[in-house]
């Protein structure tokens, strides 16, 4: 399989920075596409921060149609389910991710990269995560309970050798914002919004499944089987706006689609009972290329590019 990018399965990070990004006037896909390539120095594990690039779907495969996921496609519209509940569409060019373990280097290394793209590219939003307790969310939840292990994530979250973008992945990014009153709320209530236990995380059996709970409206089953994706969710905010910043990687954008439109109730009526209390803020997708992919692209050949060390 063609190397892809370390930095989406570099897990312990407790700090991180996501920035979007839109192309310049008059900066061509091919000249913005190398300015993110040659961002050579946080793009290895040297000095504890990784960094993983996305691409608007469109744009990259316009440059590089042989190394784009085949139904990578761009989040142009909002989704909107049968209720009037929304998701908003806010594509930009570029997605950056830096992760590290503190906010000191990730911040330098960010800094660094902006001074670089000055001429490039402008930022459209700018976002700060951190970890809670460990591997939950601000809801109280273990975040990923799903989550498949390290051995198995490249399978899942990687287009395969053959295909279409081989090493690549797909990305959803969301931000999620979550509501004061889910505090509120009996654990009970917060239990079967959630479809599993708080304390120890315990799926409920399916015969205790609510139809709307967030496990069952976030699965994608085809003929019996699970379609996973692999998840880097993190928290967001301070004390008084806070959230959920949704990192999604899959081998085929379907999957990502689908637990959306379950989610918002477009396919069958049923939205998921935790967008009750959250909401979505963003949403894109990006495709995340392979290293050598996008090492086609770099001018700088005094340092190794593309995600690896």
């Amino acid at each position: 399989m063609n190397a892809p990018q370390s930095g989406i399965f570099a897990l312990g990070d407790s700090a991180h920075v996501f920035l979007e990004l839109r192309s310049a006037a008059g900066v061509s896909p091919r000249a913005l596409t190398g300015a993110i390539a040659n961002l050579h120095e946080p793009r290895t594990t040297v000095g504890g921060v990784n960094l993983v690039v996305g691409f608007r779907p469109s744009l990259w495969r316009e440059i590089a149609p042989a190394d784009t996921p085949a139904d990578a496609a761009d989040f142009d519209r909002p989704l909107r389910g049968p209720d009037g509940f929304e998701m908003p569409a806010t594509q930009a060019d570029i997605w950056l991710w830096f992760a590290g373990a503190s906010k000191d280097i990730i911040w330098d290394s960010a800094r660094g990269a902006l001074a670089l793209l000055r001429d490039t590219a402008a930022v459209v939003r700018e976002l700060d995560g951190w970890s809670y307790r460990h591997s939950r969310d601000l809801t109280g939840f273990e975040d990923g309970t799903e989550n498949p292990s390290l051995m198995e994530a490249p399978e899942i979250s990687l287009v395969p050798d053959g295909e279409p973008g081989a090493g690549a992945s797909v990305l959803l990014f969301q931000k999620w914002r979550h509501a004061a009153t889910w505090e509120t709320l009996p654990l009970a209530h917060q239990e079967a919004a959630i479809g599993r236990t708080k304390a120890d995380s315990i799926e409920f059996p399916d015969d205790r499944m609510p139809a709307s709970a967030h496990v069952a409206r976030s699965k994608d089953i085809v003929d019996g089987q699970e379609r996973k994706i692999f998840r880097r969710n993190v928290p967001y905010g301070g004390v008084m706006e806070f959230g959920t910043v949704f990192i999604g990687f899959s081998a085929q954008q379907s999957r990502l689609q689908r637990m959306l439109l379950r989610m918002a109730g477009i396919e069958d009526g049923i939205r998921d009972e935790l967008t009750r209390f959250t909401a979505p803020l963003t949403g894109a997708y990006y495709v995340v290329p392979s290293i050598p992919a996008l090492a086609r692209f770099s001018t700088d050949t005094s340092t190794p590019t593309a995600g690896g060390s």
